[in-house]
């Protein structure tokens, strides 16, 4: 698809496609399809990104809130979105041992106790040791640093989801 295709796309059909670009939060991209047309995916991640940076704290943390727990309750009950579900698994989220599992659902206990949010990373960047060690030590930040870093990741998912969606080959593609 390239970006006039985008651009062209009617709002339903907008947020179908783009919805969960960033987890569980349609109305993102339901107030991004009016800041069209974008004259690249650059563009369009810009786009959402600056809505993201322009909503208040709560909101913000309202976004990671969306997002599941890693290797959590969704995961083992097959209730993931198809795109987490995907990401978990290829970081190898679906097949921890008994003691990583363990850990892992301890320290997010103690994430979400000490933040009220989930601890959220961009599994498709990582795998299972290295989101163990940074769920770990993010656990130790401030709060306001640990929304940001959360944001951060959101971003990095969002990207990733986006060219996933789209062909980025020719010079008038995304």
């Amino acid at each position: 698809m390239d970006i006039s295709a985008v651009n062209a796309l009617s709002y339903e059909d907008f947020v179908n496609t783009f919805g969960n670009v960033v987890e569980k939060c349609p109305v993102i991209t339901a107030a991004v399809w009016s800041r069209r047309p974008f004259v690249s995916l650059n563009a369009l991640e810009a786009a959402i990104s600056d809505f993201i940076d322009e909503l208040p704290e709560s909101g913000k943390e309202g976004i990671l809130r969306c997002h599941p727990d890693l290797a959590g309750r969704d995961l083992q009950r097959g209730t993931l979105t198809r795109e987490s579900r995907q990401e978990q698994a290829g970081a190898g989220m679906d097949a921890l041992t008994s003691g990583e599992a363990e850990r892992m659902a301890r320290l997010n206990e103690e994430y979400k106790k000490r933040f009220e949010f989930p601890f959220v990373i961009c599994a498709r960047m990582n795998d299972k040791a290295n989101i163990l060690l940074q769920l770990s030590e993010r656990c130790q930040n401030e709060r306001a640093v640990e929304r940001a870093r959360g944001i951060e990741e959101v971003k990095k998912i969002c990207r990733l989801r986006l060219q996933s969606l789209l062909l980025t080959d020719g010079a008038n593609k995304l």
